[in-house]
């Protein structure tokens, strides 16, 4: 396996988010109570597990490159985005500066503070196949340590973080021979390229609606015992162009 209780501790399997804060003009619909969907809510039709395990999907495949958890620049987070929800990540620990262009149409999904883990046997120091149940409890142990989660859109603060943990459904990580795994297995031989599985989250969570056109500051910080996340995004919301 990706031994996530070593990696944690050198931040690499924990994403945290810190909060938003909404301008009065932060949607497009300037309706400033529906900015962020429920927590019991299934955008577009699919519920939170399943979106958080598709958030992850997304990062684990990009190469090291061009992947936006290692990012402190421009439009990565851009790189391999499609549908409705555009996805974006944390960092591996510290204090991470983003800019970004998003379609007006696209909904935000990103995580406050998370955890991940994926079934690797005979790599990066496994031994046999670990089970679905002993990632979940795993990565419930780290998670349940969050201290603090804050979230700010604009100047204004999400509320009730702490209602929106999800455990995602299991699902496969398909890696990339240039993975940001590689360096912290070196010794180990490396993560090869491919597809591992399985592979959970747990974390909190929160997914912004289609913001309005123009500029917006998103903050995501998090704390627990021996990591500490903050992260923020300048968001330029541009218009969709139909022909």
């Amino acid at each position: 396996m990706i031994n996530f209780r070593r990696l944690a501790r050198a931040g690499v399997l924990v994403l945290a988010a810190s909060g938003c804060a909404y301008s009065t003009n932060v949607l497009a619909d300037d309706h400033r109570d529906s900015a962020w969907f429920d927590d019991d809510a299934r955008p577009y039709g699919v519920a939170f597990p399943e979106w958080t395990a598709r958030l992850w999907q997304h990062v684990l495949s990009l190469p090291s490159g061009d992947n936006p958890l290692l990012d402190n620049g421009v439009n990565k987070c851009a790189i391999g985005q499609s549908g409705p929800v555009w996805f974006l990540a944390g960092n591996l620990g510290g204090v991470s500066q983003r800019a970004c262009d998003v379609p007006a149409d696209k909904a935000l999904l990103f995580p406050v503070f998370d955890a991940f883990g994926f079934d690797t046997p005979g790599v990066c120091g496994q031994g046999a196949a670990e089970s679905v149940r002993f990632y979940r409890e795993g990565l419930a142990a780290f998670v349940d340590g969050v201290s603090t989660l804050d979230v700010e859109l604009d100047g204004r603060a999400v509320p009730k973080l702490f209602e929106r943990r999800y455990r995602s459904t299991v699902f496969s990580a398909s890696l990339p021979a240039d993975n940001f795994f590689n360096d912290f297995c070196a010794d180990l031989g490396g993560v090869p390229r491919g597809i591992y599985s399985p592979a959970v989250d747990d974390g909190y969570y929160l997914m912004l609606k289609p913001l309005s056109v123009g500029r917006h500051n998103l903050r995501i910080r998090a704390g627990a015992p021996g990591f500490e996340l903050d992260v923020t995004y300048k968001l330029n919301i541009v218009p969709v162009v139909t022909r």
